[in-house]
């Protein structure tokens, strides 16, 4: 097949690295591969090099596809994913994120692609926007839906919520777990001591480790809150923040100012593949976010065998289980959150427990081999009876 994956920002970030992943599963597979991205700027990163160096997927950057609304540039971008999907002809157009998501099926329904899939990584609209806003989302959503053949969702959730708001049809949706490469969180050597060594973390510490941008609804200030008067009196307590983002200025002021510097870890942004070392090195991953899909950095603790912590909310109870595979906490509240680590850390068997489930559960959903399989079969029943092209 001949397949064009159409993605906003190509940072480093959880829907980017599923779609990269998509890709590279389906050019591994022998299908003919393009990725249309709009300009990569900012703090956050970005996934380029991964797909440059896998090779085997074409890369085109368009300039005015950007994640701001933007009535002129967005015309124009219209315009010019209409011409690339003439010039490229795929079998299949799949969008991801919101921008690229409404505009990228506008361009293929309007150019008459076989084969127009979506996923929802993370709706648009949510309760910590302006109303105008989120109204702007959901018709525009709803408006999308119309011109696709299937709508992916990385949770159940992002199911539930959609048809709620009156976006899509029932039977258009289809739940596939984002992908990962799974081995390295499988692989328990080295062990936590030595890792935390060659990461320059200390080794007797208690750490509860956050995988996420830097930025706004990520809840790093609920961490801050939760924990400051426990580290405060226990300087083994240690957070370690791994990422970077627009509100890191802010925060590292926060950390300085009340006292912590010495207790909070930020390495910033680091490759991708590090990952799996960082988050060996915790106790505890938390994810205190506002706002989610379904968390990756959730299900990459659960693979490493690690208790979670999260909000329940969004995607995130789908795997952290309360009690069997993590702790759930309502959104907001500091002192269930301190309460949740503080269990953790004085029954290391709970942790055990909870860690040893969560790694049972997830190493095959969430295999990016997996999603690959299941996104094939998908094209296929859309295109079936439908011959692809040569």
């Amino acid at each position: 097949m001949k397949i064009m994956h159409i993605s906003t920002r190509l940072i480093l970030g959880g829907s980017q690295e599923n779609t990269v992943f998509s890709c590279a599963g389906q050019a591994d597979d022998g299908h003919e591969v393009s990725l249309v991205f709009g300009p990569i700027e900012g703090p956050e990163g970005t996934m380029l090099p991964v797909v440059r160096e896998h090779g085997g997927i074409e890369t085109i950057e368009t300039p005015n596809l950007i994640r701001e609304l933007s009535p002129r540039r967005d015309r124009h971008c219209l315009a010019d994913l209409r011409r690339i999907i003439r010039e490229h002809r795929p079998d299949v157009v799949h969008t991801h994120s919101s921008k690229a998501g409404i505009l990228g099926r506008a361009a293929a329904w309007r150019e008459n692609v076989p084969a127009v899939i979506h996923t929802i990584h993370g709706l648009p609209f949510h309760p910590y926007q302006s109303k105008l806003k989120n109204a702007i989302y959901i018709a525009a959503e709803r408006w999308a839906a119309r011109r696709c053949h299937v709508i992916v969702t990385v949770a159940d959730a992002m199911r539930d919520q959609a048809l709620a708001a009156g976006v899509g049809r029932a039977e258009q949706f289809q739940t596939v777990r984002s992908g990962m490469i799974v081995e390295p969180y499988l692989n328990d050597s080295p062990s936590m001591t030595e890792t935390r060594r060659s990461l320059g973390l200390p080794k007797d510490a208690f750490i509860v480790g956050t995988v996420a941008r830097l930025a706004e609804l990520k809840g790093h200030d609920d961490l801050l809150d939760a924990f400051a008067p426990m580290m405060r009196s226990d300087p083994k307590l240690h957070l370690l923040w791994v990422g970077d983002g627009y509100w890191s200025d802010r925060l590292l002021t926060r950390v300085r100012d009340l006292g912590l510097s010495d207790q909070v870890h930020t390495p910033g942004l680091v490759k991708p593949e590090t990952i799996p070392n960082w988050i060996r090195a915790v106790d505890v991953v938390v994810h205190p976010s506002y706002r989610e899909g379904l968390p990756r950095a959730v299900v990459q603790g659960l693979l490493a065998a690690k208790p979670v912590v999260a909000y329940a909310l969004d995607g995130a109870p789908e795997v952290c289980i309360d009690d069997e595979t993590g702790i759930l906490v309502t959104p907001g509240d500091r002192a269930a959150l301190a309460d949740a680590i503080d269990r953790l850390r004085t029954n290391p068997g709970l942790g055990t427990r909870l860690g040893t489930e969560g790694r049972r559960r997830c190493r095959g959903p969430f295999d990016r081999r997996t999603m690959v399989d299941e996104l094939e079969t998908i094209y296929r029943r859309v295109l079936s009876p439908s011959e692809t092209r040569a």
